[in-house]
């Protein structure tokens, strides 16, 4: 009996692990508890943990940037206001070539002078550059913010800005949850293991 219960919460903690931190962390946590000492096993729940902590503070930040950066007017500024590659790489604390990957990723296309060919980022692309690059600090991948990007271009009110780091949070939640379930039942594996 005690062996099936073992099973079954193992099985228990790893879905929720999963759902978490993801099934490759999942099953090193749940193998752990099962095979190493239990401070080790704790440790490597913690650390999903911290992540998860991480990814809040990184989203709070962003969520604060991206209120901020919305809510200026960029309807009083001039086409002279554009910015190169160089000064607005230099702005971000950024990589030209981050400039140049988040441009060939379609999340902030700068305009390009036909007789040059050089780029030039109009005020509305910095502030999109600005919101894209507080997004990737949050933790937001590539693919979610092309999805997303044009849905901020498109609106550009600030509700909606808070809206998509609203289900952003809202997943950091899920997952913040899906642990705390799952170091539930670690908790029951390891009792039943102290009672075997």
């Amino acid at each position: 009996m005690a062996d099936g219960e073992v099973h079954l919460q193992s099985v228990l903690a790893y879905r929720s692990l999963a759902a978490g931190a993801g099934p490759t962390e999942a099953k090193k946590i749940v193998r752990a508890v099962h095979q190493l000492p239990v401070s080790q096993a704790l440790a490597l729940l913690d650390a999903a943990h911290a992540r998860l902590d991480s990814e809040r503070t990184g989203l709070r930040k962003a969520e604060e940037a991206a209120q901020a950066i919305s809510g200026e007017p960029i309807e009083d500024v001039r086409p002279s206001d554009s910015m190169s590659v160089s000064e607005l790489a230099a702005a971000l604390g950024v990589l030209p070539s981050t400039l140049r990957h988040w441009d060939a990723e379609d999340l902030v296309v700068p305009d390009r002078d036909p007789a040059r060919g050089t780029r030039r980022y109009t005020p509305t692309q910095v502030r999109d550059a600005r919101i894209v690059h507080q997004l990737r600090k949050a933790g937001y991948r590539i693919a979610p913010l092309r999805a997303l990007m044009p849905e901020l271009r498109h609106a550009r009110r600030s509700e909606e800005i808070a809206s998509a780091l609203a289900a952003r949070g809202a997943g950091i939640a899920a997952r913040s949850r899906a642990l705390l379930d799952g170091a539930a039942a670690l908790s029951a594996v390891l009792s039943l293991e102290e009672h075997r």
